[in-house]
C-alpha cells in the first residue's frame, strides 16, 4: 500500500514538475485575458485602442509569477497606428488564481514608429505647448524603443521605469531658420534623467556629432549638459549666417574651414524658454577668407588685394550668463604675406571689449596723416585695446605702434559711430617721417583744454591740407569745442625751413577754428605771426604777417628765386566766401616761367634776361581775391617795379583750370607817360576809343602743367593801369 501511495505521489510530483516545466518553457496561448488587458490599458488612457493577438503565458516558479507575452500587437491612436513588436508583463499566480489581472511589470518593444506618432501618443497622456510646437517642427524620422514599466499593487506606475532605444533620420525645421536633418542617436530614459549618445546630425547643413548629452529634470526645469563636435570642413557664408546670428553681418565671407569641440550646459523650462546657457568651445580655424568691404584699409596697406586671410587660428570661446569671451591667436595674411595676430573679444549684451595685437613684419604700413611709412621686412607691432556699444561710441583705451625707435601712443580716444573724434586723452609721437624729420610731440587733455608740447614737428602736410582743403568739410572731429595751447621748439614748414619757439593758442567751436594767436621766429631771427578771430557779424578774420616770406612763397612751384620782401595777408570769410588781400613789399624774383615767356613774346628780351640773372626787383605786390568752394577769383593782381609792372585778373578752378588776362609794360613807358601828364592829361583816357599810351596785353589759360600764353604787343594802356601806377608812385 505504501508503495502504491509513494508511486502515486511520485507520479503526481513528476506530472507537476512536467507541467511546471512545460508551462515555464513552452507556456500556453490564449485570448482569455485579452479583454482584461485592453481594459487595463483603457484605464490608463481612454484614447488608446489595443488590438492583441493570442497571448502566451509562461510560468516563473521561482517568484510565483506568470510572464504574459503578446507579439505584433497594434495600438491605435485616433487615425494613427503604432507598430509594436512585443509586449511582456508579469502577473502573480495568486492574482491569476483569484481571476484578478494585476500587472506588476510591463515590457514593450516597438518596431520603427514615426516621430509624429510618438509625439501624438505623448500628447494623449499630457498635452502641452512644448509638445504642440515639437509636433509642428517635426518633419520626419522614426523611433524604436524598449520600454520597461513597473506598477504597484494599486496599478500605479512606479518611478523605476526605463526606456531605451534609438531615433533614426528625424528632421526638424524651426521657423524656417534653423534646420535639423538626418538626426540619429541612442537614448536611455528614466525618471528625471535622459541620456542621449552617439548623436549625429546636420544643423543648417553643418555636420555635428556628440558622444553624450545628459538631460536631468529638476522641478519644472530640464538641465542639459553635453558636448558637440564639428569635423574639419569648408563652409559657406549661407551656412554660417544664421548660426552666427549676424555677428559678421558687414563682412563678406569668402571661404571658411574649421573644426571645434563645444561643451555646454543650459536650462529649458516647460515652455521651451532657455536660461543659464554656458558654452566652452575649442575652435581650430584652418582658414577664413573675408573680403574687406567694411573697413577701408587700402590707405594704410598699399596694394591690398581686398582679400584678408586668417590661417591656423586656435580660438577659445566661453559664453556664460550672456557674456561672450573670445580669445585667439594665429596668422593673418594680406597679399599672401603672413604675420601673427593675437586677440581677445568680450561681448555682453550689446557691449564689446577688445584687446588686439598684431606683429607686422611682412607688410608695408602707411599712415598718410603722419607722413609715415614702415617698410616691408621691418619688425613692428600694433596694440589696440578698447570697447564699444552697438550703434554708439567707440572708446580706445590704448592704440600703440612701435617699430625700432619709432613710437606712436594714443590713450583714451573716443569716436562716434561715424568714426569722428569726440575726445582724446593723450597722444605721444616719436618717429622719423618720410622726409627724415624727427617728430617728437605730446598732446594731453586737461579737463576741457588741450596742451601740445614738443621738441620737433613737421607741419608741412598740415599746412598743405589747410591751404589746399580750406573749404572742404574734412574735419576728423565730432563737434569739437576746446582751447588748444601750443608750445613747440622747432616746427618745420617744409623739408628745409623751420620756425623756432612756436607758441600760442587755438580755440575751436563746432569743429571750426574761431580764434588763433600764434607767434614764432625763423632760423634767421625773422618773425612770423598768425591770428584768426571771429567778430560779432560771424566773420572770420585771418591775418598773417612776416618779414621773411621766402619759405611761404616757395610753396608755389611756378615761382623760383624769390628773395626778400615783407608779407601781409588779410582775409575776411563768411558763409563760405573768403575775400582776401595779399601785399608783399620790396622783393626780387629770378624765375617765373610764364612771366618770362610773356616778356619774350612782347619783345622785351632784355627784361626777360633778368629773370635768369640777378632777378627782377619789385617794390610792391598786391592781390585782391575771393574764394568760394573750389574757385579762386583774382579780382586784381598788381605788381610794380623799376623794370616792369603788371596788372591782371582771372580765376583758378580747383587746380584744374587757370584763366588769367592782364597788361604788362616796361617801367620806362610808364615814366614817360606820367611825365607828359601836366601837359597832356587827357591822354590818360584819350579823346576817342582806342587812343592812349602804348602797352602789352596778354592771356594765360590752361591746366597748371600745360599753360598757353598769348600777347598783343600793340595795345593802348587802360586808364585803370595808369591810375593804379600813379597811386603806387605817389605812395612811394
Amino acid at each position: 500500500m505504501t508503495k502504491i501511495i509513494i508511486k502515486i505521489i511520485s507520479t503526481i510530483v513528476f506530472l507537476l514538475i512536467l507541467i511546471i516545466f512545460y508551462l515555464s518553457y513552452f507556456g500556453i496561448k490564449t485570448d482569455k485575458f485579452n479583454e482584461q488587458i485592453t481594459n487595463k490599458v483603457l484605464e490608463i488612457n481612454k484614447r488608446i485602442k489595443l488590438d492583441l493577438n493570442n497571448v502566451s503565458f509562461l510560468l516563473n516558479p521561482y517568484n510565483f509569477t506568470v510572464k504574459v507575452v503578446t507579439t505584433n500587437p497594434k495600438i491605435y491612436l485616433e487615425d494613427s497606428q503604432l507598430e509594436i513588436k512585443r509586449i511582456k508583463t508579469n502577473i502573480s499566480l495568486k492574482a491569476l488564481v483569484e481571476s484578478r489581472f494585476l500587472i506588476e511589470n510591463l515590457q514593450i518593444s516597438t518596431k520603427a514608429i514615426k516621430i509624429n506618432n510618438v509625439i501624438l501618443l505623448a500628447r494623449s497622456f499630457r498635452n502641452s505647448t512644448a509638445l504642440s510646437l515639437l509636433n509642428s517642427f517635426s518633419k520626419g524620422g522614426s523611433l524604436t524603443a524598449d520600454i520597461n514599466l513597473n506598477f504597484d499593487h494599486n496599478g500605479r506606475l512606479q518611478d523605476d521605469y526605463q526606456i531605451k532605444g534609438f531615433i533614426k533620420k528625424s528632421e526638424f525645421n524651426f521657423l524656417n531658420r534653423f534646420s535639423v536633418k538626418n538626426l540619429n542617436f541612442l537614448f536611455d530614459v528614466s525618471k528625471n534623467k535622459y541620456s542621449l549618445t552617439e548623436i549625429k546630425t546636420e544643423f543648417n547643413n553643418i555636420k555635428l556629432s556628440s558622444p553624450l548629452i545628459q538631460i536631468n529634470k529638476k522641478n519644472d526645469l530640464f538641465l542639459l549638459k553635453g558636448s558637440i563636435l564639428t569635423s574639419e570642413k569648408n563652409y559657406n557664408e549661407k551656412q554660417l549666417g544664421t548660426l552666427l546670428n549676424g555677428f559678421f553681418a558687414n563682412i563678406d565671407l569668402q571661404k571658411v574651414s574649421f573644426s571645434s569641440v563645444n561643451e555646454f550646459t543650459f536650462n529649458v523650462s516647460k515652455k521651451l524658454k532657455l536660461n543659464d546657457l554656458n558654452v566652452e568651445s575649442q575652435v581650430i580655424l584652418n582658414q577664413l577668407n573675408i573680403k574687406d568691404n567694411f573697413l577701408d584699409l587700402k590707405s594704410y596697406l598699399p596694394n591690398l588685394n581686398k582679400i584678408i586671410k586668417f590661417k591656423n587660428h586656435k580660438i577659445k570661446i566661453n559664453y556664460n550668463k550672456k557674456k561672450l569671451d573670445i580669445k585667439g591667436t594665429g596668422e593673418v595674411l594680406i597679399n599672401d604675406k603672413s604675420d601673427t595676430l593675437d586677440y581677445s573679444i568680450v561681448k555682453k549684451n550689446d557691449h564689446f571689449l577688445f584687446d588686439t595685437k598684431i606683429n607686422l613684419k611682412n607688410k608695408k604700413l602707411l599712415i598718410e596723416s603722419l607722413d609715415f611709412e614702415k617698410e616691408e621686412g621691418l619688425d613692428s607691432s600694433i596694440s589696440i585695446k578698447g570697447n564699444f556699444k552697438k550703434n554708439d561710441t567707440i572708446k580706445f583705451d590704448l592704440i600703440s605702434f612701435q617699430e625700432k625707435n619709432n613710437k606712436i601712443l594714443v590713450k583714451n580716444l573716443n569716436l562716434n559711430k561715424h568714426y569722428k573724434v569726440i575726445s582724446i586723452g593723450s597722444l605721444k609721437i616719436n618717429y622719423l617721417n618720410n622726409k627724415d624729420i624727427k617728430n617728437q610731440l605730446t598732446l594731453k587733455k586737461n579737463k576741457s583744454k588741450y596742451n601740445i608740447i614738443g621738441e620737433n614737428f613737421d607741419a608741412t602736410k598740415l599746412i598743405n591740407e589747410l591751404i589746399d582743403g580750406e573749404n572742404k568739410n574734412s574735419s576728423i572731429f565730432d563737434n569739437f569745442n576746446s582751447k588748444v595751447s601750443i608750445k613747440i621748439n622747432k616746427t618745420y614748414i617744409d623739408k628745409i625751413n623751420f620756425i623756432n619757439d612756436l607758441s600760442g593758442t587755438l580755440i575751436f567751436m563746432n569743429n571750426k577754428i574761431i580764434d588763433v594767436k600764434l607767434d614764432s621766429i625763423f632760423q634767421n631771427k625773422k618773425n612770423i605771426n598768425l591770428s584768426i578771430s571771429t567778430n560779432n557779424n560771424n566773420e572770420k578774420i585771418t591775418r598773417l604777417v612776416t618779414d621773411y616770406p621766402n619759405p611761404l612763397i616757395k610753396r608755389y612751384n611756378f615761382i623760383k628765386g624769390f628773395d626778400g620782401g615783407y608779407l601781409n595777408y588779410h582775409s575776411i570769410k563768411k558763409d563760405g566766401i573768403s575775400n582776401s588781400l595779399l601785399v608783399i613789399d620790396t622783393f626780387n624774383v629770378k624765375k617765373v616761367p610764364v612771366f618770362a615767356r610773356l616778356l619774350s613774346l612782347a619783345s622785351l628780351q632784355g627784361i626777360a634776361d633778368l629773370l635768369t640773372g640777378e632777378g627782377i626787383r619789385f617794390s610792391n605786390f598786391e592781390m585782391k581775391s575771393s574764394t568760394q568752394k573750389n574757385v579762386i577769383t583774382i579780382e586784381e593782381l598788381y605788381a610794380i617795379g623799376p623794370s616792369v609792372s603788371i596788372l591782371m585778373n582771372g580765376y583758378i578752378q580747383a587746380n584744374t583750370l587757370i584763366s588769367l588776362r592782364g597788361t604788362l609794360v616796361p617801367a620806362t613807358t610808364i615814366n614817360k607817360t606820367i611825365a607828359t601828364i601836366p601837359l597832356l592829361g587827357n591822354i590818360l583816357v584819350g579823346k576817342k576809343t582806342g587812343e592812349g599810351v602804348f602797352g602789352v596785353s596778354f592771356k594765360i589759360k590752361g591746366t597748371p602743367n600745360d599753360l598757353k600764353t598769348s600777347v598783343n604787343p600793340i595795345k593802348t594802356l587802360t586808364p585803370r593801369f595808369i591810375t593804379r601806377s600813379l597811386e603806387k608812385i605817389k605812395k612811394n
